[in-house]
């Protein structure tokens, strides 16, 4: 067989460089625009501005609010992450053992990875309303006087919901596919060897999704960090009293409502930042109790 190679052509570079031109016009020259602003801070009009070094973030990371905002984001992504795994692989451990009707059972729990954010939103706020939601009644009917329009922790409650249902069906199609991937070797030897279910997932089954997991671990964490925002837009707008604020959705309401772009700008660096340690943590220690 004959092997095309490239040399000192130009094809190979004209092959990427839609995707080069994609990430610099769409990534890279935005990330380059909110760093610079992060460095000004413009008058109450937007007509001029002057540079302030590190003023905004000061400004960021010594507030109050910000922090707590921080802290409930924290809070938020972990049990997002943690819900929304934990339910999908249960989910796809009881749909691999199914044996009559697999293909729609499979389907209906894959249905939700159509779903977009605000969709989700939007299908939350007729759940959860007052007057015809099924959930707010239900909640109700258990002696829960639950009220999401007034009650923070009530509207946590709901938004994270939300988001744990429109993640479980992504998680489900990968961890399904990861046990579909083990060898049938591998799980008769385990049958004749442990007899019990429970020991043999922990010590056969588990350990052999641990590279799914990971990947899985490090998706949802991004997603419960920012791809939550149309969530949060359609649900609650970070009410009631901000109590459902995440990072970028703050980043949103003082850039884009409160016309603090310069802070909104260093927000979101910040935010840039945190994510980043939080992936490189992930890499570095987590990945390491990982065999591929």
């Amino acid at each position: 067989m004959k092997r095309t190679q490239f040399q000192n052509s130009p094809i190979p570079y004209l092959f990427v460089a839609p995707q080069i031109a994609i990430i610099a016009i769409f990534f890279l020259w935005p990330a380059a625009q909110a760093v610079y602003q992060s460095f000004l801070l413009e008058d109450a009009f937007g007509l001029s501005s002057r540079f302030v070094w590190f003023r905004n973030y000061e400004d960021t990371i010594f507030n109050s609010v910000w922090l707590e905002t921080a802290g409930f984001t924290i809070v938020f992504s972990a049990l997002v992450s943690f819900f929304s795994l934990a339910i999908a692989l249960i989910l796809a451990v009881r749909a691999n053992e199914v044996l009559h009707g697999a293909g729609p059972y499979k389907t209906l729990l894959i249905w939700a990875y159509a779903v977009a954010p605000p969709v989700a939103g939007l299908i939350g706020n007729l759940l959860f309303n007052p007057l015809i939601g099924d959930m707010f009644q239900l909640l109700n009917a258990t002696g829960w006087d639950f009220n999401h329009n007034q009650d923070g922790s009530d509207a946590a409650f709901m938004v994270i919901l939300i988001a744990v249902w429109k993640q479980v069906s992504v998680n489900f199609i990968f961890f399904l596919a990861g046990l579909q991937g083990i060898p049938k070797s591998v799980q008769e030897a385990a049958r004749l060897d442990c007899k019990s279910a429970e020991r043999r997932f922990w010590t056969i089954t588990f350990p052999l999704l641990a590279p799914t997991s990971f990947f899985l671990l490090v998706i949802n964490v991004t997603y419960a960090f920012f791809e939550t925002f149309g969530i949060i837009d359609v649900t609650t707008r970070g009410g009631p009293g901000g109590a459902t604020d995440t990072l970028v959705y703050k980043v949103y309401v003082d850039g884009f409502l409160g016309a603090d772009l310069g802070g909104s700008s260093a927000q979101s660096v910040v935010l840039l930042l945190m994510v980043l340690a939080l992936t490189v943590f992930q890499f570095k220690f987590i990945e390491r109790k990982v065999h591929y």
